[in-house]
């Protein structure tokens, strides 16, 4: 389960978040920032990666995808990144850490799916933020894969009362 569940990055308070003590953000790419084809952030993409500089967090990108697609859209921005990161494997998330000098305590991943960020955070402590995927009609066979498996553990939660569709925010 997520701490936290939203739209979309823009619905994150950062501020609540920093005042609460954590001073880095992990963020998945495809479909969480940007739909998995679109090579470069949007321009409302850049002014929240501005606010997150500003409010005071360091940001380091983690994704499952190959070295050309990350650093396409990484580097013009700035941005560090770790890529082919297999997650839900602890080894991306601990390296990200690394490279903000930050600890579990201090840091949140944010991501759009359950079976890779959500759980691989959760996995090395660390708090989770669920955003709606962006474009999931762009979504290579292994994310359909773990979609096809949300679904599921989506329905199984809500039978038990933990999971509630219209209960994003909480």
């Amino acid at each position: 389960m997520p701490n936290v569940r939203v739209d979309s990055v823009f619905d994150i308070d950062l501020e609540g978040l920093y005042a609460k003590g954590y001073r880095g953000i992990i963020t998945d790419l495809d479909n969480t920032l940007v739909g998995a084809k679109a090579p470069l952030a949007t321009p409302e993409l850049i002014g929240w990666f501005e606010k997150v500089k500003k409010c005071g967090f360091k940001l380091v990108i983690v994704s499952n995808n190959n070295l050309d697609r990350v650093s396409v859209f990484a580097n013009p921005l700035n941005i560090e990144f770790v890529h082919a990161a297999r997650k839900p494997s602890g080894a991306a998330f601990h390296r990200a850490m690394e490279m903000m000098d930050l600890g579990p305590q201090e840091t949140i991943v944010v991501g759009d799916q359950m079976m890779t960020d959500v759980f691989g955070g959760n996995r090395q402590g660390l708090f989770t933020v669920l955003v709606l995927p962006i474009a999931v009609q762009d979504e290579g066979i292994g994310t359909r894969i773990n979609r096809r498996l949300e679904r599921i553990v989506k329905r199984r939660l809500g039978k038990v009362g933990l999971w509630l569709e219209e209960e994003k925010k909480r």
